[in-house]
């Protein structure tokens, strides 16, 4: 999960997607019958371990539930051009996709995949999903997990800059300024890790004030008069520019100045709990505050970054099971939910997970702090956004623009070219 943000796909490949859209796919023959489900996701950490363990309470044992792993890239690349050319041979009857995407795949190829209305219980979940897994009223998704987005922080670094966790409490980005300030000049350590190219806290500022690149439509560009994306390119800039944070140029870098002790904490999704606690001599020096808000009652202390879910490839022999098989596993199954908080760290949308004893104790890593329970919490609140069918190929406009905001350009004039080079490039 956690090489969802890093693994980018490239402009081109979006607009493949996009632009060779087709509502006569063929699917095949939707009768056809299989004791085989087979399921495509990526990594043997995270999603891969997450359906196995599924297999394990899935009671048709005459169903032979095969797991495939392929990294993201190859599963748009492949997703892509079976779909485009109409030709489901060699598809699997699952297959995860993030967030991010599934609109586009929604939009451009409807009668690719199974309508899950049926399965999937809507009030069972995070709302916000639903912005993403439906068109109209029909739902295509399963939820899974939630980008649920939490401020990480070194309890110790802040105590030593005269802060307690009550401090950290519904804090606006404007005091994460002024706390970053603190830390800096009271510890020397930078207040968190950040790749000038990389936009994920901007999107992070976006969804907590319920906006997008796009409009509710998902199509209408709306980045030259969209205050969240403004206010989050110049948080951004302000952290670069006063030295407030530790530059890095990849994802690896993050991990370092994370697990190395180097920055005292890091905005970002509920899966990057796992790299947090990959520095063991860390343990009990670690806590988790609600992210923050943008001031004056513009958005909430509640967002998300990442996050995927199970669709159903139609008319590849096995379809019913398939669907079976989540109908008792990933979509109703809270006692699986609870054993994965415990295997992989899963943060689940689904909100019966509450109920289980994982999400009920605290982590001793945390200090003892009930993290799954909070995660779960601050889920509930995040505002539904529709992504689009665009997010990644509109970042690829918009890096350029962050790095003017960064050096002193006027950030009204770059998002108004900004808004004309997207419309360009989309409706190519």
């Amino acid at each position: 999960m956690k090489k969802l943000i890093a693994s980018l796909v490239t402009a081109a490949t979006l607009l493949t997607l996009t632009a060779c859209g087709s509502n006569n796919a063929s699917t095949g023959d939707s009768g056809e019958s299989s004791d085989k489900v087979t399921v495509w996701a990526w990594d043997e950490t995270f999603n891969i371990k997450a359906v196995n363990e599924a297999k394990k309470v899935y009671e048709n044992k005459d169903v032979d539930v095969e797991v495939v792993t392929m990294s993201q890239d190859d599963i748009v690349q492949k997703l892509n051009t079976s779909l485009a050319s109409g030709n489901t041979d060699g598809l699997p009857n699952i297959v995860l996709i993030e967030d991010y995407r599934i609109q586009g795949y929604l939009s451009s190829y409807p009668d690719a995949f199974s309508d899950l209305t049926d399965i999937v219980n809507e009030d069972d979940f995070s709302s916000y999903k639903f912005a993403v897994n439906k068109i109209d009223d029909v739902i295509y998704g399963v939820p899974f997990d939630s980008g649920v987005a939490g401020l990480f922080y070194r309890t110790d670094y802040l105590a030593d800059a005269g802060y307690e966790a009550a401090d950290l409490e519904d804090i606006t980005w404007d005091d994460f300024i002024r706390i970053a300030k603190d830390v800096k000049e009271k510890t020397g350590h930078a207040m968190m890790s950040l790749d000038p190219s990389d936009l994920g806290l901007a999107r992070i500022i976006m969804q907590s004030a319920g906006e997008w690149y796009t409009g509710e439509d998902g199509t209408t560009v709306t980045i030259k008069d969209n205050e969240s994306f403004k206010a989050g390119l110049n948080v951004l800039a302000t952290l670069l520019n006063e030295g407030l944070v530790e530059q890095v140029s990849d994802w690896d870098g993050g991990v370092n100045a994370v697990q190395s002790g180097n920055v005292a904490a890091a905005p970002t999704g509920a899966w990057y709990s796992s790299t947090i606690q990959g520095a063991e001599d860390q343990s009990g020096k670690w806590a988790i505050a609600p992210i923050p808000a943008l001031a004056g009652g513009k958005s909430v202390n509640a967002s998300s970054i990442g996050g995927a879910g199970w669709y159903v490839i139609k008319g590849v022999a096995g379809e019913e099971n398939a669907k079976d098989f989540l109908d008792n596993t990933f979509a109703s199954n809270k006692e699986l939910m609870g054993t994965l908080a415990t295997e992989i760290g899963l943060v689940s949308t689904m909100n019966a997970a509450e109920e289980t004893k994982e999400y009920t104790s605290g982590l001793d890593f945390y200090g003892g702090q009930k993290v799954f329970q909070d995660f779960s919490q601050w889920s509930q609140e995040i505002p539904a956004v529709n992504y689009g069918n665009h997010t990644y190929a509109i970042e690829s406009v918009l890096t350029e623009s962050l790095q003017r905001v960064i050096n002193g350009e006027d950030i009204d004039k770059v998002l108004d070219e900004a808004q004309t080079q997207v419309e360009a490039q989309i409706a190519n």
